[in-house]
């Protein structure tokens, strides 16, 4: 210890602590001093190196498997897609530019080799002049063969040499399962020839046209669907058309994942009789027999292994009302109760457009006889079908 000129005695700081503090000074020195010497170190290296050279590639490698595949239906479908301008003054040119989005565009593809042309409805029915461009960058003036907007299609026609057009490869929508996978090719935003994939996210969708009409059995996917792409193909994984891209739901420039495609087999009735008379065989309301009931989603009898279409309500008073068809109900230990459709009039309905097709080759009034499945017994009705088209 230590006397002061008062006689106070001080105690001595311990040897210990004053050499950390004396390290600790030093190091926060060395730390500052390194720090401005890095930092005179990057403000005087020099900014460019003159004798700088490209990186070495490093080898790809073969492509994935589920790659090549993709690559390969791209190069065997888009020869078939076609794009589309409608305007009153035809528009020639090709537009690369995302953030110019034409309008009047959208997508179409050939249906056989005589210059048809298949689009939507709503893309060619502002205008009434058509440009057609097809996959080999060629460019053809249009005529309109005629519309059927219930199901929102339209037919065109172009003069254009056989060897321009590559006829589409056509697939059924009747065998479809939610999961697999689907490509769409169209023109989103102008941008031609561009793929999108995804996979089937529902089935039996309902939808409204733009007439007002309700389209049955659409195909709800996930593959980004934009404007643009209306009119244009759907495909599986064979390079099979199953779907007319025809609607997105989303704000006004872009969509949320969901779109929805008319289904192949509607496609393969409607467009043929445009081509025969311009669709106009069909502009009076047709007679529709039906049996007034709503239908579950097939994802809905596929998670469940039901065979067959499973009938989610009944309205009040329709022929399955009549015939004694139960409406879909939820028991309290969370099962589900539900009649099961297995055929009508002898044929088999597999899926929900086995019973539309059935039901389409029958008038309002006729006599069926319907094969169902009520908590796995198995029951047999007579129906007499009603007329869907006064309802």
């Amino acid at each position: 210890m230590t006397i002061d000129p008062n006689n106070h005695y001080q105690p001595e700081r311990p040897v210990s602590a004053s050499f950390s503090h004396s390290i600790l000074v030093l190091a926060f020195a060395a730390l500052g001093i390194y720090g401005a010497y890095a930092l005179i170190q990057r403000l005087t290296s020099p900014l460019h190196n003159p004798s700088a050279v490209q990186m070495e590639v490093v080898p790809r490698g073969n492509l994935a498997e589920d790659e090549q595949s993709t690559i390969e239906l791209f190069r065997q479908v888009s020869p078939t897609v076609a794009h589309i301008t409608t305007s009153s003054v035809a528009r020639r040119g090709w537009n690369r530019n995302p953030m110019a989005i034409p309008r009047g565009t959208g997508s179409g593809f050939t249906w056989g080799s005589d210059g048809y042309i298949v689009t939507n409805y709503h893309v060619v029915a502002e205008g009434n002049r058509w440009t057609v461009t097809l996959a080999d960058r060629s460019q053809h003036d249009a005529r309109l063969v005629g519309a059927y907007p219930p199901t929102d299609l339209a037919v065109l026609k172009i003069d254009a040499p056989n060897h321009e057009l590559r006829p589409i490869r056509i697939g059924s929508s009747r065998e479809l399962l939610v999961g697999q996978k689907v490509f769409a090719v169209g023109n989103p935003f102008g941008l031609d020839h561009t793929l999108t994939t995804g996979v089937i996210s529902g089935l039996g969708r309902t939808i409204e046209s733009v007439s007002g009409d309700t389209i049955s059995d659409v195909i709800q996917t996930d593959a980004a669907i934009n404007p643009g792409n209306s009119g244009g193909p759907l495909f599986d994984s064979a390079a099979r058309l199953i779907g007319v891209n025809t609607a997105i739901v989303g704000t006004e420039n872009g969509a949320t994942g969901i779109g929805f495609a008319v289904p192949i087999d509607t496609v393969n009735q409607v467009v043929p009789m445009i081509i025969r008379d311009g669709g106009e065989s069909q502009s009076a309301p047709e007679a529709r027999a039906g049996l007034g009931v709503y239908i579950a989603p097939e994802s809905f009898t596929q998670l469940r292994g039901l065979d067959g279409v499973a009938i989610e309500s009944v309205l009040e008073n329709s022929a399955a009302d009549r015939a004694g068809l139960q409406p879909m109900q939820l028991d309290r230990d969370g099962a589900y109760r539900v009649d099961v459709i297995k055929s009508i009039g002898g044929v088999a309905t597999r899926t929900n457009h086995d019973l539309l097709m059935a039901l389409k080759a029958h008038r309002p009034g006729d006599e069926v006889e319907i094969v169902f499945e009520r908590n796995g017994n198995e029951g047999v009705v007579r129906v007499k079908l009603d007329d869907l088209s006064s309802r």
